[in-house]
């Protein structure tokens, strides 16, 4: 789970920081283009008040580039006559001679003058103001964007990784009662055995077989959760090679023959003759098909059918059995999940449906599951393999 969430996070969020960016360059790209043709627009305005005061201003690039030079050049002439000459010769030098600045008017020399200079530089510190105030917008606007979309993917794994522990510690409960029940079991009959109790050799049999088959359910709950716990860890990795996967569904279907027998299922076998090579970890993807083969087992209804048909690499496992519930079908591939009623009546660990999922997905596959297959199944599994 944590593999898989924190993968779709991360793209989740980088997708959103590439979108929001894009759209916040373009709103200051339209915002600069509008206050360039504000500034514009002003300074044809005020021309002649400009000419009255014997102020010249040329150049000036950009409307912050401009603001920015202006302001500098407004500031030095506070300074000393000849510390004014030379910080406004280093600021051209600095910033280029783009912007050409004049002052000749009296008004800036006599006893207004500071005051004056002062009221001008206020003017432009706040058309500087206004030049960054897109940059300043746009930089609040995706940090407030980012924290909100950050704090929105922490509370959504928090909410997953809530509920996967809850389905988590469920499923260990029951396997633990499953393993338990099986267990108490054993004790009782092999004590019984041991002791001498049972004299009929009949019974004695049937006191073997129920030993024997609670032995293997135990078995089959071990593994299961020993195959979970090695896929979801970070390491694990397939091991590919060519091979048919028509052979490799034949040989699953030949190893639980009996299997089907003993709960007097009819198997409908459709397999294609055609080779259909496959790159593919064998071990791995004949435990995907060996646990929807055992699926049907269980959930299918004693004396039914099951189908297993292979055509153009698509594999379709169906049966008669226990129908699924449409909304239980939408979680039903995520671990630690099972329907309540097959938690009652088949003892399904949950996680058979997961891992195979989890190997198909591996091999770029996909496992979908149908709850109207057609010609009396109930329900199907179809995986679908690239060829």
């Amino acid at each position: 789970m944590g593999n898989n969430s924190g993968t779709g996070a991360r793209k989740s969020l980088r997708w959103f920081l590439i979108k929001r960016f894009l759209l916040i360059m373009f709103c200051i790209y339209v915002s600069e283009e509008a206050i360039g043709i504000l500034y514009e627009k002003l300074t044809l305005g005020t021309a002649d008040i400009l000419s009255d005061l014997q102020i010249s201003i040329s150049g000036g690039g950009s409307p912050i580039s401009f603001a920015l030079q202006t302001l500098l050049y407004a500031l030095a002439t506070l300074l000393p006559g000849t510390v004014s000459g030379y910080v406004q010769g280093t600021i051209s030098k600095l910033m280029g001679d783009s912007l050409r600045i004049a002052v000749t008017s009296p008004l800036f020399t006599g006893r207004w003058s500071v005051v004056l200079r002062i009221a001008v530089i206020m003017i432009l510190l706040v058309m500087l103001l206004i030049s960054l105030l897109p940059w300043m917008i746009g930089a609040f606007y995706y940090y407030c964007a980012v924290t909100k979309k950050v704090n929105e993917l922490i509370e959504e794994e928090k909410a997953q990784q809530v509920a996967y522990d809850r389905q988590r510690n469920l499923l260990l409960s029951d396997i633990a009662h499953d393993i338990k029940t099986p267990l108490t079991t054993l004790c009782g009959y092999s004590k019984a055995l041991s002791d001498g109790v049972v004299k009929e050799e009949e019974k004695r049999r049937e006191y073997l077989a129920a030993i024997y088959n609670k032995s293997r359910r135990m078995d089959e709950l071990i593994t299961l959760l020993f195959e979970y716990v090695k896929m979801d860890s970070s390491g694990f990795e397939l091991y590919r090679e060519e091979e048919d996967l028509g052979e490799l569904v034949r040989e699953c279907t030949a190893a639980l023959y009996t299997d089907f027998e003993e709960k007097d299922i009819s198997l409908v076998i459709d397999i294609s003759e055609e080779s259909m090579p496959c790159l593919m970890d064998k071990i791995q993807m004949a435990r995907a098909v060996t646990n929807l083969l055992n699926n049907s087992i269980r959930y299918g209804k004693a004396g039914g059918r099951v189908l297993v048909r292979l055509e153009d690499y698509c594999l379709t496992v169906a049966d008669d059995g226990m129908a699924i519930d449409r909304e239980f079908a939408k979680h039903i591939f995520e671990p630690f999940r099972r329907a309540d009623k097959a938690r009652c009546s088949t003892g399904g660990s949950g996680l058979g449906l997961s891992i195979a999922h989890k190997i198909v997905e591996m091999h770029g596959g996909e496992l979908c599951v149908r709850l109207e297959y057609g010609q009396g199944y109930t329900k199907a599994f179809q995986i679908w393999m690239p060829s």
